[in-house]
């Protein structure tokens, strides 16, 4: 089956300044996520989408696949990830004159994911034909039954209205998972047919804690930076 991996990089960043050239334990933190798509023990086209030039360097410089540049326009605040990973595979499949059969979105602001966690999400789209889509995720720590909103300005209440003040010890409420924001791997219907980067039904990756940091401020950079010098 054919697979095609696309890292989406761009230059501009709101939280950190040009992030995905941040260096990150001797590199570029968007040279993490290229080397770790690179060693798959499955074939796949690893591509850089960026609009930055020296972003797209980089790319290069550790093996990615830059055959295009994205546009301007793909590259604003506002805009989502799907339009962008539909434009890859459009200019992919353009320049190679077949389409592909799994399409594999991996985002380079979390570079503690593991390869084998990559390949599980492949592994489930190329064996398992029952899902549309596997995503990795992993279990939190705050439940949203303890989440809370303000309402008036000021006044706090419970996210989740059960009728009560849940206070029940963390033990003894029912498992809860969010997406590590690492890896999404779909059908190539989901995302260029039906237009959404996760289909249903959708296979579950669980993922460790300490791997799915997702940087997005300073402090997760930190966090990052420690966790990798303490192993």
């Amino acid at each position: 089956m054919r697979i095609c991996s696309i890292i989406i990089a761009r230059g501009g960043s709101k939280g950190i300044h040009r992030k995905n050239l941040v260096e990150l334990a001797g590199k570029p933190l968007v040279a993490h996520m290229i080397e770790k798509a690179l060693g798959v023990k499955f074939d796949t086209d690893v591509v850089l989408s960026t609009e930055d030039e020296e972003i797209a360097m980089v790319g290069r410089e550790y093996g990615a696949l830059v055959p295009f540049m994205r546009p301007k326009e793909l590259a604003e605040d506002h805009i989502t990830s799907l339009p962008v990973v539909q434009h890859a595979i459009k200019e992919m499949e353009k320049i190679n004159g077949f389409k592909y059969d799994i399409i594999v979105y991996i985002q380079p602001n979390a570079p503690l994911c593991r390869i084998e966690d990559i390949e599980a999400c492949m592994e489930v789209m190329t064996s398992n034909f029952f899902y549309k889509s596997a995503v990795t995720a992993v279990k939190v720590s705050t439940h949203p039954f303890k989440m809370k909103r303000l309402i008036n300005g000021d006044q706090l209440v419970n996210y989740i209205d059960q009728g009560f003040e849940d206070m029940r010890p963390r033990q003894e409420l029912p498992s809860v998972y969010r997406r590590s924001g690492a890896v999404y791997a779909s059908r190539r219907s989901v995302v260029m047919e039906e237009g959404t980067l996760v289909g249903d039904p959708c296979k579950a990756i669980l993922v460790p804690e300490e791997t799915a940091v997702d940087i997005d401020s300073p402090l997760d950079l930190e966090l990052v930076r420690f966790l990798i010098k303490n192993k």
